[in-house]
């Protein structure tokens, strides 16, 4: 499907967007258009694929625009196929902080991208969610759940634009998570500062993010959203884990609870349970495709339910500490940090 296309990446200089990158710059697809609003991650990235992979660095381009401004989006999408819309805020205390700034690119940013996307007759967008979305309690999980209503509702809007949601857990090692920062504070000798031992958060890497998206991509109907059945542990796990592959002696220092901050995230919650599907591996949430005819339902409402259960971090498969190592260590991120340890000691 992806021969001689051309994706548009929002946020593409982001984690999401080198892993696509590197899932797909040695396949035949045609152009990877990269679409950020920082110019200097742009000359970094495009340094590193001249580097990387001289002879296939001409297929991506590079596109300087913000998704909260209509007009900069419309000047990347000409002959765009497909779209993976990935550009967001999603750093907890700073969308607490600065909530209209969340709301300004999470969902103003997403309708931008959408609203572009129907008009140039793009074929496919694929929106990037997180698990803050289902029962949020913070700024940037409320704007997430905006953005999914958003997308859902932009859906019911177009025949020739497919829209779909895909809404995953904790990335690991992806840009601005704990793991690169419990790594500094190995190197530092500091003590490895944890929340709350038993904070429970799905795990999933890159490249499982990215198979969520062709997933959908490939299996989806307009306006649905997508799960994976990630598995979890608790942020006591995690850290020992990150602890025992270093071989550090640094302490884990309890401190607490932050801001914004639940015990457990939801992937798919208990009201989404009574018409979602499941497929294997993964959960589809479709569209509610009903009109504002609300009247008929003041009369008959809906008397069957699913049997699913929510599905959330504290009801999900456990990963026990060995479990947790091998899935780190199957990182290239995590294989780098520790043959740089190991060279330091």
């Amino acid at each position: 499907m992806f021969t001689n296309k051309t994706l548009l990446i929002t946020g593409g200089t982001g984690s999401f967007g080198n892993a696509v990158l590197e899932r797909f710059l040695q396949t035949d697809i045609g152009v990877i258009r990269i679409f950020s609003r920082d110019e200097k991650k742009q000359d970094d990235m495009r340094h590193l694929y001249q580097v990387q992979y001289p002879e296939l660095s001409e297929k991506i381009k590079f596109y300087i625009g913000d998704v909260r401004d209509l007009a900069s989006v419309k000047n990347a999408m000409h002959g765009v196929d497909y779209i993976f819309h990935a550009a967001a805020l999603k750093q907890v205390p700073s969308c607490e902080f600065f909530p209209l700034e969340a709301m300004k690119t999470n969902v103003i940013g997403t309708d931008n991208v959408l609203t572009a996307a129907i008009d140039v007759g793009v074929k496919i967008v694929i929106c990037l969610s997180t698990d803050k979305a289902a029962y949020p309690v913070n700024a940037m999980g409320t704007s997430k759940a905006m953005m999914e209503k958003v997308a859902v509702a932009k859906s019911r809007t177009t025949d020739r634009t497919k829209i779909c949601v895909t809404r995953y857990g904790n990335v690991l090692c992806s840009r601005g998570s704990v793991i690169p920062l419990w790594i500094e504070q190995i190197k530092d000798g500091k003590p490895i500062t944890v929340t709350e031992l038993n904070m429970t958060r799905f795990l999933m890497t890159l490249d499982e993010a990215v198979d969520l998206v062709l997933y959908a991509f490939e299996n989806g109907k307009s306006g649905d959203i997508f799960i994976q059945k990630a598995p979890a542990c608790t942020i006591g796990v995690l850290a020992q884990a990150v602890i025992e592959l270093f071989h550090s002696e640094n302490e884990i220092k309890v401190i607490g609870i932050r801001h914004g901050e639940k015990m457990y995230e939801t992937l798919l919650t208990n009201e989404e349970c009574t018409y979602a599907e499941e497929l294997g591996g993964f959960y589809r949430v479709p569209s509610d495709n009903r009109d504002l005819n609300y009247d008929k339902y003041f009369i008959k409402g809906n008397t069957e339910r699913n049997t699913l259960m929510e599905f959330n971090s504290s009801n999900s498969q456990f990963m026990n500490v060995e479990q947790v190592k091998d899935k780190l260590l199957s990182l290239d991120y995590i294989q780098s940090e520790l043959a740089t340890w190991e060279g330091k000691k």
